[in-house]
């Protein structure tokens, strides 16, 4: 079925007003018509899905009678901040729709010392907004509970800051010890743990920086013998957690 995203004010005596880009894409695009089922999730806390039809069309929304609360769930039972090293070109976009649909929570942009991308201030608040379009793209493509949140782009040490709230930090590096180690580590994260993981960018961390994670109390990994690109590392890093916390 398909999916909206909606906020709690849309919703009203067992309604739901779908207005905007998403009334035009169900009416003009999908073609939904009258009777026909699909899913809105409302963004509250903790957010709630539905299974919705259109009563009607009319100037300019959907109105969407709700028939029951979904009672599946398509969240991971961890909540996961991907520190992403702000890598090159449109990489950084590809690497977002792929973590929202492998159940990322958070994505936050890291400058590190061999990103090479520098973020233009005056340019910033564009490239959020699209940047955070695209996670909500993906998180309605995959049936997403929530729509993930972009953050803006980050240095380093506040990072490493920030992610000093997560439970459990992992930093894949080629120099950890083998797969085995990082089987245990993985296996070892419990639901309801908060996870931070930091990405290098196409250069890899710095020692420094390797350093000062570990410091942190970051648990090096490793993702195999072979290097991995920054965006193949991100996408391999959340699918071995995925299969380890999906239940």
């Amino acid at each position: 079925m398909y999916q909206f995203f909606i906020d709690s004010s849309q919703i009203s005596d067992g309604h739901a007003i779908i207005t905007g880009s998403d009334y035009n894409h169900m009416k003009n695009v999908l073609r939904i018509k009258p009777g026909e089922q699909f899913y809105i999730a409302v963004q509250s806390q903790p957010p709630v899905k539905y299974i919705c039809t259109v009563d009607a069309y009319v100037e300019q929304c959907a109105d969407c009678r709700i028939l029951s609360e979904a009672a599946e769930t398509h969240e991971l039972p961890c909540s996961i901040t991907l520190y992403q090293g702000l890598p090159k070109a449109d990489k950084l976009e590809w690497i977002i729709e792929k973590a929202v649909e492998l159940g990322v929570d958070r994505i936050v942009p890291v400058s590190m010392e061999r990103s090479v991308v520098k973020i233009d201030a005056k340019k910033a608040d564009a490239k959020l907004s699209r940047w955070q379009n695209i996670a909500q793209a993906a998180a309605k493509q995959s049936k997403r509970d929530r729509i993930p949140e972009v953050c803006p782009v980050l240095s380093f040490k506040e990072a490493l800051k920030q992610a000093d709230e997560a439970q459990v930090k992992f930093l894949p590096y080629e120099n950890a010890r083998g797969m085995a180690a990082t089987r245990e580590i993985l296996g070892a994260v419990k639901q309801g743990e908060r996870i931070a993981v930091f990405i290098g960018p196409e250069g890899g961390f710095s020692e420094k920086e390797v350093n000062q994670a570990l410091a942190a109390g970051f648990a090096a990994v490793t993702l195999g013998q072979r290097i991995l690109r920054t965006e193949t590392a991100a996408v391999a890093v959340l699918a071995m957690l995925a299969y380890e916390l999906e239940t």
